[in-house]
């Protein structure tokens, strides 16, 4: 680490952390003034009860509310226009969204166009935002995206079946209220994947070229937390503690990479999901480890640092690194993630999907340089 290299750091998002915040809603939108609130989220969410922890305060307290739930999994550019027309339509003055990555991202795309107008893509990239967005709250359901307290959304361009992505700390949460008990729900399966692209974001944002001693931080905290309640929070959905190790891991691992970035596992999992909508988590968590080991002699030194946050005894950098690679790889196992195999990735496609990941924006992140042949490397590793 080169601790003369300059950098910034910057955490726009006040969050609020603890079992029952959720409930803290009414007031923050009472003292922030807003007084057309429209809620974020997905289908799921609001048939399974949970849209009612946040509405129901809301209620109580006499604040009015609309409602657009019709965010899909890996969000549409369609998705973002109708919510922001919904948006425009009530005059909303703040967002609130609740559920995991998808309904957060398509919120912090809306915020911008309810605003900006355009289409989603005019604001594809770093820094494209000309000004001042909607307000958002989060409530996360989930501890993996961490989009509650980052800089960037990702969108499906759903002509292009191309995952594109907004940059910029104009888009960043006001405020995150991460309840552990709004996670709790979370089925074994789910919990797994979240988890692990959580994990995926800490070793990613650890190891990506522009990580810095604040990120490093927050990246090697998030894998000892991940790495000591993901079993748990699988076995024992119930376990508060558990969900409270879990969700703090995952917003410290997103606190790390908003400030260095994504690597080419993210590559992977964005061309994965935008050809086959996949779902991003699980497409994180099944690549990791074999990234990890394609990745291994260029950032020895920092996977045997994640060992060490793992509670891994080693003697020397390289062995260090190998069995961080191997503890991932049993971490997987342990939470039954599915095999790449059962994705139904066509081998016909790979050539495809390696251009697309080569030519992701973080692809220059990854400590090891790919080109489009280390990409067909890979998925040929993946599928042998």
């Amino acid at each position: 680490m080169n601790l003369l290299n300059s950098f910034s750091f910057e955490l726009p998002t006040n969050i609020i952390y603890g079992p029952g915040v959720a409930g803290d809603l009414p007031r923050i939108t009472r003292e922030a003034e807003y007084e057309s609130v429209l809620i974020v989220t997905d289908k799921g969410i609001t048939d399974s009860g949970l849209l009612e922890k946040v509405t129901g305060p809301l209620e109580e307290d006499g604040i009015g509310f609309n409602i657009f739930d019709d965010v899909e999994p890996n969000p549409r550019d369609y998705n973002v226009n109708a919510g922001a027309e919904k948006a425009k339509e009530i005059n909303a003055d703040c967002l609130v969204a609740v559920g995991g990555g998808s309904p957060i991202d398509c919120a912090k795309a809306m915020a911008v166009l309810a605003v900006h107008g355009g289409k989603p893509r005019d604001y594809a990239g770093r820094g494209k935002i000309p000004g001042p967005v909607l307000p958002i709250i989060a409530v996360p359901t989930t501890a993996g995206s961490a989009s509650e307290v980052t800089f960037s959304a990702v969108i499906t361009d759903s002509k292009e079946k191309f995952k594109f992505s907004y940059r910029d700390t104009k888009i960043a949460p006001r405020f995150a209220l991460a309840d552990p008990e709004m996670t709790a729900t979370m089925p074994p399966a789910l919990t797994a994947a979240t988890g692990m692209d959580a994990l995926t974001h800490a070793i990613e944002g650890f190891t990506a070229k522009e990580a810095n001693p604040f990120s490093d931080a927050a990246a090697l905290h998030a894998i000892e937390l991940i790495n000591k309640y993901l079993r748990a929070a699988v076995e024992n959905g119930g376990s508060i503690e558990a969900r409270s190790g879990m969700l703090a891991g995952s917003i410290l691992a997103g606190i790390a990479f908003s400030h260095s970035d994504v690597a080419a596992v993210h590559c992977i999992a964005e061309a994965l999901g935008g050809m086959y909508d996949l779902p991003h988590g699980v497409c994180n968590a099944v690549v990791l480890p074999a990234m990890m080991e394609y990745n291994m002699d260029f950032c020895a030194g920092k996977y045997a640092r994640a060992a060490t946050a793992m509670g891994i005894i080693y003697k020397d950098e390289k062995e260090g690194a190998r069995k961080a690679v191997e503890a991932v790889k049993q971490l997987a196992r342990d939470v039954k993630l599915p095999e790449f195999k059962t994705l139904g990735v066509r081998e016909s496609d790979f050539g495809t999907l390696a251009e697309k990941s080569f030519k992701n924006g973080s692809n220059a992140s990854n400590p090891r340089p790919m080109e489009k042949s280390d990409y067909l490397n890979v998925f040929e590793k993946l599928a042998p």
